[in-house]
């Protein structure tokens, strides 16, 4: 009893310190768990832009913390055990700009990762820091250097996401109003802009460009929606005007998009569904090596226009799909897959022409029908090559297509006396009066190579471009069009309508022709304080049959630690958009449109993520395509004309918990086709712009955004109305005679939009609620006026408040 007695504590001891491990082990494990449960990583790699080597000793610090890290021999960093929620970080080295990465977003068991760019101090800096936000504070780059972060992008009221819209508020850039995205800069048109994505050129960056509109020819407005998605672009450069001899072929402006590389630690899956469509998007590892980031889009407008009672729109449904891959092949050399694919079916038929609506106040397509199917798609390779420790070469490897097949028809519905459609049905309509079919294909190799010497960085490449044009326009019959010019030819003057003949309207082509190009630029910093960038470009053009040679030249002089004076000039060459070349008849050479550009600025930074820019600016332009009859597709390179402006700009980027921006731009922009007519204003002639934008994140839960928008109208034709054209009250059509191009104004177009974000982080996901609204005063702006042969009126086109609203979910 004694013994039993003297084990039967020991027993209990061990029991209890069993019980005590095991308990503890628990609450370890359980600790370790909540850790993870509200825990994530930073990890990245640091490279020199200008080498792109990997960077060694660069401090990488959460911004009001005490977590950082240090790269090593290979320029990567990490950072552990960071607690969920939305960080800054900076990045510095001694002899470098410090950069700032802003909304650093920290999920429970995630990896956030990036690769860094950091750019040389630029002169005599001092002590003074530079938010290096891609492209921006780089001497090569001195003026109407502007560039928006992913989040930046984000946070733009009023855009949807869309990278166009955003790029609107801009100054020196328009849009074609409410319904458009595609953007026009410092007095040139929507398709006179450089883009690159991921180093490769793509002429259209939106949806519904609606080729063959305008009486079987081009709408010069540009498209309605970008073909990216939300979140997809990672980083945006752009120039308005004075970009250097590495890009051409387009002479307006340069802008580069850089699609977001996937996630190489770990892996998030997001889905959006708003008032808009559905987006789904995976980020993460592919392989050991390889990193994946993929997107797929469909949107449909027909919840937005139930919303809003926009009637007989039509159905218009867009799809966005987009695979990236990124590989790290070994320490020398990084490759980037990339493939887009872009279809689009909108259509109008009878079947959404709805009874009662009056025809004076259609805001859609007036009597028009269309069936439109076209896509547009990108496949490409980007190679990049560490040569040494101071150059570096890029290879890109690409092909390019596009698809238009548009069928136009109209309809003329029973009206009752004050203009309202009785039953479509009862009325005459014709589907296929016109169709269009535009089918392009380009194969292209570029190679550029960047050599860093001490005092001078060397640029220098070629590009190798094949293109396919597979076109035809055809009319079935004589159409009678009961708008047109006083300038224009009638048999009888007494003909207040013109007829398009299909012998001079038909036409098809199908050919093949070479471009080629040769390039190089030098960034000289010819003392701490002045750099200096003259280049020189030649191209080939196949289609035109022309060689021609741009010389260019920019500059930034220091004033100080704040301040500097920037210039550029130079001559700018613009191919022939593809679709006037095929248009033409056979033998019929277009020459490449010239200007010459010359810019002086001043920019002050105030502080790290403040600066102040002001920039006046001239173009001159020559050889410019016009169309001396509107019936036809003859086309040559009698136009000329002259463009001028300033712009001003305080630009406050994303750091701590807001960003925004106020700018004003004043701009003429004048045409002469010398065709007797004299001078006219040109489409985007558009004297005031104004806008105003912020953006206040006050936790990590919401995010506010507003914008305001303000511009002088477009200029319009002037008309007269003619009554009874045929003398036939059984047959009663009104005609409009434009009296003089341009000669009036369309109403200012004003546009108030907000957006509000609300995050709820969960343990193993993120739910993000959002409203985006454009115009939510509802002014309604006007696009463009639509003639109405019925009834002698003027029906105006364009948009008022355009919402949409949804959740995000990211696991």
């Amino acid at each position: 009893m004694n013994e039993s007695n003297h084990y039967l504590p020991n027993k209990m001891k061990a029991g209890s310190s069993c019980r005590i491990f095991v308990m503890t082990l628990m609450l370890s494990m359980m600790s370790v768990l909540s850790l993870a449960q509200t825990q994530g990583n930073i990890k990245g790699k640091v490279i020199e832009q200008a080498t792109k080597q990997p960077m060694i000793g660069v401090t990488v610090q959460v911004e009001n913390s005490e977590k950082g890290a240090i790269t090593d021999e290979g320029g990567n960093f990490s950072i552990e055990n960071v607690p969920i929620g939305s960080y800054a970080l900076s990045i510095s080295f001694v002899g470098f700009q410090t950069k700032k990465v802003t909304d650093v977003i920290i999920s429970s068991g995630k990896t956030y990762y990036a690769e860094f760019e950091l750019l040389d101090e630029v002169g005599d800096l001092g002590e003074v820091t530079v938010m290096a936000f891609k492209g921006e504070s780089n001497p090569t780059m001195p003026v109407s250097a502007f560039s928006y972060s992913r989040e930046e992008i984000f946070r733009n009221a009023g855009s949807q996401g869309d990278i166009m819209r955003a790029l609107a508020v801009l100054p020196g850039v328009v849009s074609a109003g409410a319904q458009f995205s595609a953007i026009a800069a410092r007095g040139q048109g929507t398709q006179d802009n450089v883009y690159m994505v991921d180093d490769m050129p793509v002429f259209n960056l939106s949806h519904l460009e609606a080729e063959g509109i305008a009486s079987g020819f081009n709408d010069p407005n540009g498209g309605r929606f970008s073909i990216f998605a939300p979140r997809v672009v990672d980083n945006v450069q752009f120039q308005n005007g004075g970009f250097d001899a590495t890009f051409g072929r387009r002479s307006s402006s340069f802008l580069g998009l850089g699609i977001k590389e996937g996630n190489r630690e770990s892996s998030t899956f997001s889905a959006q569904v708003e008032l808009l469509g559905v987006t789904l998007i995976y980020d993460g590892p592919l392989t050991k090596k390889t990193s994946l980031f993929t997107s797929a889009r469909y949107q449909n407008f027909a919840g937005v226009a139930n919303l809003t009672g926009i009637q007989n729109m039509g159905s218009i449904s867009l799809g966005d799909y987009l695979v990236k891959t990124t590989t790290e092949i070994n320490s020398k050399n990084k490759l980037s897959f990339i493939a887009m694919y872009n279809p689009e079916r909108p259509s109008r038929t009878l079947e959404d022409i709805d009874p009662g609506t009056n025809i004076n106040d259609d805001n859609s397509s007036g009597l028009a029908l269309w069936n439109h199917r076209g896509s547009s798609a990108l496949v490409g390779f980007n190679l990049r090559t560490l040569t040494s420790t101071s150059s570096y070469w890029k290879n890109v490897l690409y092909f390019r297509a596009s698809t238009v097949d548009n069928t136009f028809g109209y309809y003329t519905p029973s009206l009752t006396e004050d203009g309202e459609i009785l039953d479509p049905a009862f009325g005459h309509h014709e589907e296929e009066l016109r169709t269009i079919q535009n089918n392009q294909q380009e194969f292209g190799y570029r190679s550029i190579y960047t050599k860093n010497y001490e005092k001078v960085t060397l640029t220098a490449g070629v590009d190798a471009i094949a293109i396919n044009l597979d076109y035809a326009r055809n009319l079935t019959r004589p159409d009678t069009l009961y708008t047109f010019r006083s300038t224009d030819f009638r048999p009888d003057p007494n003909q207040y309508y013109r007829i398009v003949d299909p012998a001079r309207f038909n036409t098809s082509f199908e050919n093949t022709a070479f471009n080629g190009s040769a390039y190089a630029s030098l960034s000289w910093n010819v003392t701490n304080r002045l750099t200096l960038n003259p280049g020189l470009r030649y191209d080939y053009t196949g289609f035109a049959e022309q060689h021609t040679l741009s010389p260019r030249l920019s500059g930034s002089l220091l004033l100080g630690e704040r301040q500097s004076i920037n210039f550029a000039t130079g001559l700018y060459y613009q191919d022939v958009a593809y679709y006037n070349v095929a248009a033409q008849s056979f033998g019929n050479l277009i020459k490449n449109e010239r200007t010459i550009q010359n810019i002086l600025g001043y920019k002050m930074q105030f502080s790290p993520d403040l600066k102040f820019v002001a920039e006046v600016w001239h173009k001159q332009f020559d050889d410019l395509v016009v169309q001396p009859n509107r019936t036809e597709s003859l086309l040559t390179n009698d136009g000329t004309g002259y463009a001028y402006g300033a712009d001003f700009s305080l630009i406050k980027r994303l750091s701590k918990k807001y960003y925004g921006q106020v700018s004003y731009s004043y701009m003429q922009s004048v045409r002469d086709d010398n065709d007797g007519q004299g001078e006219y204003d040109y489409t985007f002639h558009i004297p005031h712009v104004f806008s105003l934008l912020g953006s206040y994140k006050p936790n990590d839960k919401w995010v506010l955004s507003a914008k305001f928008r303000y511009s002088t109208g477009r200029p319009i034709d002037d008309y007269i109305v003619h009554d009874n054209v045929f003398n036939d009250l059984n047959f009663l059509r009104y005609s409009q005679e434009l009296t003089s191009r341009n000669g009036r104004l369309l109403n200012d177009f004003v546009s108030f939009d907000i957006r509000a974000d609300y995050t709820i982080q969960r343990k193993r996901s993120d739910l993000t609620l959002f409203l985006d609204i454009t115009d939510i005063q509802n002014t309604f702006n006007v696009n463009f006026e639509q003639f109405i042969p019925l009834t002698g009126q003027v029906s105006q086109s364009g948009l008022g408040m355009f919402p949409t609203f949804g959740v995000k979910v990211e696991f």
